[in-house]
């Protein structure tokens, strides 16, 4: 008799419990999920991103339209090779704005429609002692609680990443504003010279700047390699990163758990 109700109680007990569970999730757990508050080192950080990629992607748009001010067309595909460059900084700033959103935008969707899910899945199928119905109810749970963690996780793995090349990056900022102010100085040289030029006094000073342009051009180019390092850093950071987190989280779930794909058929058969 005392195991019957033993049993009994522990049936009530995975019916209701999940049930809780869920308004607890919906209408408690959520509101600091959701909330800006709760993931404000998280937002910090995507915001001290941003404003590292927009000033880059400044950094390049100047020295790409200082660039175009040189005479002749040798510049030019540097200056090309920058405005691409702003291209994909472009694609860096998207990413992450989408991180910065979705780190409370998936918040809500965990816990007010997910878990709760899975709660009410489990709830049932202890109700109808259909087993598959559990394990589904574990997929869900776990894939809540992953995407809760990924973006977090990443970012912090990011700034791990971020802060070795921070020196760097500054550096690629300082060369970029210094090639874009000599590229000026030299404009300007080469257009005060052309306005005297009807004498023929400076004829000297411009073969001058013309020479110059050429270290211009050197140093322009050393610039290009400093951005494409610091961007394929910020590509793997803001890009590869979250996607190579989230893999991570469900495969260490598959294997803790052992869990194994559930077909619709399968759920019927059970």
């Amino acid at each position: 008799m005392n195991t019957i109700w033993n049993e009994n109680t522990k049936r009530w007990v995975g019916i209701i419990l999940p049930l809780v569970l869920a308004l607890i999730s919906a209408l408690v757990v959520s509101r600091f999920a959701a909330s800006a508050d709760f993931h404000e080192k998280t937002i910090t950080a995507l915001d001290d991103k941003k404003a590292t990629v927009l000033e880059l992607t400044a950094a390049s748009t100047a020295a790409s339209a200082a660039i175009t001010l040189l005479p002749g067309d040798t510049a030019t595909p540097i200056a090309e090779k920058l405005a691409d460059m702003s291209t994909y900084f472009l694609v860096v700033l998207c990413a992450i704005y989408v991180e910065k959103y979705l780190v409370t935008v998936t918040g809500y969707a965990s816990f007010v429609i997910l878990i709760p899910i899975a709660c009410v899945l489990y709830s049932a199928g202890t109700a109808i002692a259909k087993d598959a119905w559990k394990k589904l109810a574990r997929k869900f749970a776990l894939f809540a609680i992953a995407i809760v963690l990924v973006i977090p996780a990443s970012v912090k793995v990011s700034d791990l990443i971020e802060h070795t090349y921070q020196s760097s990056i500054r550096n690629t900022v300082d060369a970029a504003k210094e090639a874009t102010k000599d590229i000026q100085n030299s404009s300007d040289g080469q257009q005060d010279s052309d306005s005297s030029d009807n004498s023929g006094v400076l004829s000297g000073i411009i073969s001058g700047i013309k020479n110059g342009v050429s270290d211009i051009t050197d140093k322009v180019e050393n610039v290009i390699n400093q951005f494409i390092e610091v961007l394929a850093v910020m590509l793997v950071t803001s890009c590869v990163i979250p996607i190579l987190v989230l893999v991570f989280f469900f495969w260490l779930a598959k294997s803790m758990l052992g869990m194994e794909p559930v077909s619709y058929t399968h759920l019927r058969a059970h």
